[in-house]
C-alpha cells in the first residue's frame, strides 16, 4: 500500500506551545485555533515558502492549507505553494455555502490547470455554529451536511460535463452549467467529520475520509461505518487519520519534551481561556477524543490524550510520544487498519517539519518490508 503523508502548511508560525497573541477561530482542521498562538505577521511569504520547502525536502505528498472565519484565503495560500515548490501538492480546506459550487469548482479546476495533479480538496461543512456566523451562516449542522451533500453534487458536474448541464437541487439551481477549464485528472475529494450526517454524505462523495487521531479500536470502528456508508454508491474510499507525532532519540527524551510542550499550552491556555471558551465543542469529532482522554493520558502503545483534554479537543491534538521507530511503528499499526495517509504535524511546525522527514522514511520503509501484512518497522 502507497503511504501518503500530509502535513500542515500556514502563513505564520503558531502552536498550542508556541508564544504570541491570541488567534480568533475554531474549526476541526484549521491550524490556528484559539487555543493556539502565532507569532508576527498573519502573512509571511517567506515563513510560508520556508515550510512548504521543508516538507517537501523531508518526503512530504502534500500539505494541508486549512480554514476558519479568520483564515487568509486559501486559495492564493495554495497558489504560493505550488508556485515555490517543485513537486508538493495541496490539500485545499473548503467550506460549502459561501462560494457557488460552480465558481468553487472553477477555482479549483484552474489551480489545477497550473499545477496538474498537485491540488485536492478537502471538504469541511463545518461544526462550530460560532465560527459560520462571523462569516454570516446560520444554518444548523443538519442543513449544513445536506448543503454539502448538494455542492458536491454540482462541483463534480461542473468537473466533468463536457455539454452544458442543469442542476436542481434544494440549496443549489443550475442552468445550462458548464466550465472551460476542467482538470485533466479527477481532482480528489477529502472529507472529514464524526457525526452520521458527515459518515452519510462523506460516504456517498469521498475519495478519502480524514479521521482525527483517536486509539486503534475507534479507527477500526469508523472504518467500517464509513464503508458501510459508502458501500451503496459503489464508493472504495480511502482513509486518513491526524495526529501529532512527538519524537526523539529516545522514548525518555520524548515523554520528556511532550511533558514541556503540556506545561506550554497550560500556560499559554490561561491567558487565552479569558477571551474564549475552550470547554465545550459542538463538534462529534472533539467529543470522541475527550471521551478518550477521559479514560486515560496513554491508549494503545503510546497515543497522548493529554493535550486534546487540555485544549478541550480544539482540533487534531492526539500525539504520539517514542522514539522514532517507536512512533514509526504506531503510524505503521494505523496503516495495517487500512489507512493509506497519514497526516502529521508538530507543535514546532518548521523544525518539526524538517525533523519528521526520518519518520517518512521509517514508515515508508517499514510499509515496504512488511507488504500487506502487519506493518513493523525493520530492524
Amino acid at each position: 500500500m502507497a503511504i501518503e503523508f500530509i502535513g500542515i502548511a500556514a502563513t505564520q508560525e503558531t502552536s498550542e506551545s508556541g508564544s504570541g497573541t491570541p488567534v480568533a477561530g475554531r474549526d476541526g482542521v484549521s491550524a490556528q485555533t484559539e487555543t493556539a498562538q502565532a507569532v508576527g505577521p498573519v502573512v509571511q511569504p517567506a515563513y510560508l515558502r520556508e515550510l512548504a520547502r521543508a516538507h517537501e525536502e523531508s518526503g512530504f505528498d502534500r500539505v494541508l492549507v486549512a480554514h476558519s472565519s479568520a483564515s487568509p484565503d486559501g486559495f492564493t495560500v495554495a497558489d504560493q505553494i505550488l508556485t515555490h515548490t517543485d513537486r508538493l501538492g495541496v490539500l485545499l480546506a473548503h467550506r460549502p455555502g459561501f462560494v457557488s459550487p460552480t465558481l468553487a469548482a472553477r477555482k479549483y479546476a484552474t489551480l489545477d490547470a497550473f499545477h496538474p495533479g498537485r491540488i485536492a480538496l478537502h471538504v469541511i461543512t463545518g461544526g462550530d455554529d460560532a465560527d459560520q456566523a462571523r462569516d454570516g451562516d446560520f444554518s444548523d449542522k443538519p442543513t449544513r451536511y445536506r448543503r454539502t451533500d448538494d455542492f458536491l453534487e454540482v462541483v463534480r458536474k461542473e468537473w466533468t460535463s463536457t455539454e452544458p448541464f442543469d442542476h436542481e437541487g434544494e440549496f443549489y439551481r443550475v442552468r445550462g452549467g458548464y466550465s472551460a477549464v476542467r482538470p485533466a485528472e479527477p481532482i480528489p475529494v477529502y472529507f472529514g467529520g464524526a457525526s452520521a450526517d458527515a459518515v452519510r454524505v462523506g460516504g456517498k462523495h469521498a475519495d478519502v475520509y480524514a479521521f482525527w487521531g483517536e486509539p486503534l479500536a475507534g479507527i477500526a470502528e469508523r472504518v467500517r461505518e464509513v464503508r458501510a456508508a459508502a458501500t451503496p454508491y459503489g464508493r472504495d474510499p480511502r482513509f486518513s487519520v491526524s495526529l501529532r507525532p512527538i519524537p526523539a532519540a529516545t522514548e525518555a527524551e520524548a515523554w520528556k519534551r511532550a511533558g514541556e510542550i503540556l506545561r506550554l499550552t497550560e500556560e499559554r491556555l490561561s491567558e487565552t481561556r479569558r477571551a474564549f471558551n475552550l470547554d465545550h465543542s459542538e463538534q462529534r469529532g472533539s467529543q470522541r477524543l475527550l471521551e478518550y482522554a477521559a479514560q486515560g493520558d496513554v491508549h494503545d502503545k503510546r497515543l497522548w490524550t493529554a493535550i486534546a483534554r487540555t485544549t478541550g479537543a480544539a482540533g487534531n491534538s492526539t500525539a504520539l510520544v517514542g522514539s522514532y521507530e517507536q512512533v514509526a511503528e504506531s503510524l505503521l499499526d494505523y496503516v495495517s487498519l487500512g489507512v493509506s495517509t497519514l497526516l502529521i504535524r508538530g507543535f514546532s511546525p518548521l523544525s518539526d517539519a524538517r525533523d519528521y522527514g526520518t519518520l517518512v522514511d521509517l514508515v515508508r520503509a517499514g510499509a515496504e518490508h512488511t507488504g500487506a501484512g502487519r506493518a513493523k518497522v525493520p530492524a
